[in-house]
């Protein structure tokens, strides 16, 4: 996998666990639209950022800044999931 320079959308109130957790997943994200992810580990992923990020207007407004800035969509790939 190539590395690719993000800027990920980081909130400056939450903890380093939270935001350990919400890269993570964006991580993933990455990763699954450039190679194959488990479904599973994209999930449970997802469940960890929805823990940080519970509300969706702030998870819809990480999404529109990521996919600005990476080309990748949560909505996206967690629909496409479905």
């Amino acid at each position: 996998m190539q590395s690719k320079n993000f800027t990920y959308p980081i909130d400056d109130a939450w903890s380093t666990a939270e935001i350990v957790a919400v890269v993570d997943f964006l991580g993933i994200i990455e990763q699954a639209n450039e190679s194959r992810v488990a479904k599973e580990l994209i999930l449970k992923k997802y469940a960890a950022f929805k823990a940080v990020v519970p509300s969706i207007a702030e998870e819809k407004r990480i999404d529109r800044a990521f996919e600005r800035e990476s080309g990748y969509s949560i909505y996206k790939t967690i629909k496409g999931l479905k």
